[in-house]
């Protein structure tokens, strides 16, 4: 990954969206926004709170949080870690 988060920030790569519901397509403006996703990078942390965010973590956040970028065809959100909710055990 050549995108490298600043400080307290963390690049999550979102889950797609429910496609279906029981068998009813959803059109895309119905669809709702993903609240969950991976964490592709991470910054350093600040000097008053640490990262305690690693590559591959599975996390929770708000429905508008971070900011949407596009990186070589793929669409990100960049956002800081203490907008992430929770991380999810595997």
């Amino acid at each position: 990954m050549n995108i490298k988060p600043l400080s307290d920030r963390v690049l999550v790569l979102p889950e797609p969206a429910e496609e279906k519901v029981g068998g009813i397509i959803i059109p895309d403006t119905a669809k709702e926004k993903p609240q969950r996703g991976k964490v592709v990078a991470a910054g350093s942390g600040t000097k008053d709170e640490p990262m305690i965010l690693k590559e591959n973590d599975v996390v929770l956040y708000g429905k508008y949080a971070g900011t949407e970028l596009e990186y070589q065809g793929e669409k990100y959100l960049m956002m800081r870690q203490s907008d992430i909710l929770a991380v999810l055990a595997e």
